[in-house]
């Protein structure tokens, strides 16, 4: 039971974490969902769950089995989305358009998967052999799209600094891939 508000009982381990946990796990299903109603459900949905949990069996890591909750919660709710999404579009008569987009519909060609596997360890390799500084910046620039200003601010270089490195990252990977098609 939490403690009523003016009491003088000391915070719960339930109302330490809550207040430990609440703001981080609520930023986590913000940045995934962009919409503050669902992180919000979703954070007491898995404080309901940590708690029946604890009841269940002892918890020794509570912050640990929260954002597991989280992530299962997550990969529930994507499930959930996509499945009403297929039904609706299950739905929909596409007429003469079918045959017709059905050409250009990527499918799940084993082949292809393998191939697209494949590339992607090619560049996680040719990235492991770049410098630690150069590969970070590209990172950063490529693939988390911050701004090349903030990335010398961050680095403590200039803004030519930081487009001479992704240049460089980027040459390498052509370089790198080019070697892999022929």
């Amino acid at each position: 039971m939490l403690p009523q508000e003016g009491s003088s009982n000391p915070p719960s381990p339930l109302t330490d974490l809550h207040s430990r946990f609440r703001a981080p796990l609520h930023a986590f299903f913000l940045r995934r969902l962009n919409d503050p109603a669902a992180a919000e459900d979703l954070t007491q949905d898995a404080f309901v769950k940590l708690l029946a949990a604890a009841e269940r069996d002892k918890v020794d890591d509570p912050g640990a089995l929260l954002f597991t909750i989280a992530g299962g919660l997550l990969n529930d709710r994507y499930r959930m989305s996509r499945r009403r999404r297929d039904a609706l579009l299950a739905n929909v008569d596409t007429g003469p358009v079918s045959p017709v987009t059905l050409e250009f519909v990527e499918t799940g060609d084993p082949e292809r998967l393998v191939l697209a596997r494949e590339r992607i360890a090619a560049v996680t390799r040719a990235l492991d052999e770049l410098g630690e500084r150069t590969r970070t910046i590209y990172v950063l620039f490529r693939l988390e799209n911050m701004k090349q200003r903030d990335i010398a601010a961050l680095f403590g270089v200039s803004k030519s600094t930081v487009e001479k490195e992704i240049v460089k990252a980027g040459l390498h990977l052509n370089k790198r891939l080019r070697a892999l098609t022929r």
